[in-house]
């Protein structure tokens, strides 16, 4: 991978990590056409700092709120009663703990599934098949669920599903956003609800990811063939940094007034154009993705 390539992917994954179409799909297809190969979930994971850091950026003061609210209330300021430490009287230590509780299934998934998750969930042809079946999931249940739902109204039951729908995003198609915002609409939150619970509950896993998979980097960076070397990996962080930060100015306002149909048929066009690149041989399901177990 050169410094122009690593540029290009960290754009991609600009451009796709806060809609539903999946950022990782889009690497994992962008990759193997740039590269003949999987550019690998190392490089994925650190450039997807940068869109996080966008997210840190523009919900700093959601993010200061709830830090405020949730420290306040667990060191006994607003009552030391059990009720008052996880929130009771206060809204922001109360989304603070329905964080911690949705961030927990795709961190027991990602430590049990690691080596499948880095290997053979990246074949394409899952991609193809989640792709799909989320877009015409994500269709049908933004068409048919109310939006009645705000933050407010958020429950630990509600928490969980979220940290399900984040959890299935550990397979290369399904989208982060993509899973935690179909699932908000079928509990009935609205389109704007929805996608703040997805940028919040990120925050957490995306960096934990991110910072393990830049230490490992660091000691695999002489080895791995395909590493651009921290320079590019660097650039492209800050690509998708920028660039990241004038996409959920966008997908907000988008939602706001739009539904999520347009994404749902991108998804499906999608799936259809790499099923057709795989049948005829311009794509590869596993070229360049490891076999075997990771070290």
């Amino acid at each position: 991978m050169n410094f122009f390539q690593a540029i290009v992917l960290g754009l991609v994954q600009a451009l796709t990590e806060y809609l539903p179409v999946s950022s990782s799909a889009h690497i994992r297809i962008v990759g193997d056409l740039m590269l003949g190969s999987d550019p690998g979930a190392a490089f994925t994971a650190i450039i997807q700092l940068g869109t996080e850091l966008a997210v840190l950026l523009y919900f700093r003061h959601d993010i200061i709120n709830i830090l405020k609210g949730w420290f306040s209330c667990l060191f006994g300021r607003e009552g030391k009663d059990w009720q008052h430490r996880l929130g009771a009287s206060n809204k922001d230590a109360r989304l603070g703990w329905y964080i911690i509780i949705g961030t927990i299934p795709i961190l027991i998934a990602g430590v049990l599934f690691q080596d499948a998750i880095e290997t053979t969930l990246r074949n394409l042809w899952i991609t193809v098949f989640v792709l799909f079946a989320f877009g015409i999931a994500l269709w049908i249940v933004d068409e048919r669920s109310r939006q009645v739902k705000t933050i407010e109204d958020m429950t630990v039951r509600d928490s969980i599903w979220f940290g399900i729908g984040q959890m299935l995003a550990l397979i290369p198609g399904v989208s982060r956003s993509g899973g935690t915002i179909t699932f908000g609409r079928a509990m009935g939150y609205t389109r704007e609800a929805a996608v703040r619970v997805s940028f919040l509950m990120a925050i957490p896993a995306v960096f934990g990811a991110g910072i393990l998979e830049a230490v490992k980097a660091v000691h695999d960076a002489q080895t791995d063939a395909l590493f651009p070397g921290w320079g590019a990996t660097i650039a492209a962080t800050i690509v998708a940094f920028i660039v990241g930060y004038v996409v959920i100015i966008g997908f907000l306002k988008f939602v706001s007034t739009f539904s999520y149909k347009a994404f749902a048929i991108y998804r499906i066009a999608l799936a259809v154009i790499v099923a057709v690149l795989l049948l005829t041989g311009v794509l590869s399901p596993l070229e360049g993705v490891p076999v075997g177990t990771n070290a």
